[in-house]
């Protein structure tokens, strides 16, 4: 069979509609169905909210991800200074 993304999104949509509390899962394809999913819609989550199944992954995640890292960082680099802080005490006592 001739897959496209129309097809593989509408193949989601057509087995979702006869589950109910759970989403699709790729054993619920044959191996040919979910290689051409994935290979038009990429990896399964992102499959899934290409064909509107689960909510699209939130960006606000990123964002927590990349405002985590800074802090980390700001940490770091204040601990550094409270370390170099305290040898140039010491040697100032001598």
């Amino acid at each position: 069979m001739e897959y496209s993304k129309d097809i593989c999104i509408g193949l989601l949509k057509e087995k979702q509609s006869h589950i109910e509390g759970r989403y699709v899962r790729r054993a619920d394809f044959s191996d040919e169905e979910v290689a051409a999913i994935k290979s038009f819609l990429g990896p399964w989550p992102r499959a899934l909210e290409a064909a509107g199944l689960k909510p699209e992954r939130s960006f606000s995640r990123i964002e927590k991800n990349r405002e985590k890292r800074e802090r980390a960082r700001r940490r770091r680099r204040e601990e550094k200074m409270a370390a170099q802080n305290e040898i140039n005490a010491q040697s100032a006592e001598k």
